[in-house]
């Protein structure tokens, strides 16, 4: 595994939520298409209860506006389902036994741990490819919390916005793609609840 490449930053930092998933949607053209029809109830009391810890506003409304998606058929961000929270946690559970063995094996310059550790890396989205997309929490809360990319070939870096606001700047190439291809901007796959019901 390579040493951290480096950090990179919006040229605005979008700190309201509902700023970031517009941005988004300008971003990608036809994310809107893919609205629920009603806002997702998703009990994040369960949610947070559950991880020991709140997560971003952006990420939570993102979740209740939309189900689960790629963009660009590369990246997947995963919603809770109203009702099977508790089986979106379990995932989230996975997905740190995958951080923490990525940062047991690697020989990093500048040491990263995985949540709960103060600091700690928490998983929000994988690649279609193997690559991590997380956040590097924070003791402040997770309005400060950074995205950090750990791609698989090894590089891994840090961008200071949210994760919505990043998305949005990764389909754009906003921001340096250090390690990631390109992301063609559009929705390439949702999860239809209605047709997993049938």
């Amino acid at each position: 595994m390579d040493d951290l490449i480096g950090t990179q930053a919006p040229q605005l930092r979008l700190t309201e939520a509902i700023e970031a998933v517009a941005y988004l949607e300008r971003a990608v053209p036809g994310l809107a298409a893919h609205r629920l029809p009603t806002s997702a109830n998703v009990d994040w009391s369960v949610v947070e209860t559950e991880l020991g810890t709140a997560v971003p506003a952006d990420f939570k409304l993102l979740c209740s506006l939309y189900p689960t998606l790629d963009l660009g058929d590369f990246i997947r961000v995963v919603a809770p389902i109203p009702g099977q929270e508790e089986a979106w946690v379990q995932g989230v559970r996975d997905d740190l036994e995958i951080v923490a063995e990525w940062c047991e094996e690697g020989d990093l310059a500048v040491p990263v741990y995985p949540y709960p550790s103060p600091g700690g890396l928490f998983p929000w989205a994988t690649s279609l490819q193997g690559d991590l997309f997380l956040w590097t929490t924070s003791p402040t809360g997770p309005g400060d919390w950074a995205v950090t990319v750990a791609s698989r070939n090894g590089g891994w870096w840090h961008y200071t916005g949210g994760m919505v606001q990043f998305l949005a700047d990764l389909v754009t190439e906003a921001v340096e793609l250090w390690g990631l291809p390109s992301v063609r901007a559009e929705v390439t796959w949702s999860f239809d609840r209605d047709a997993e019901s049938r």
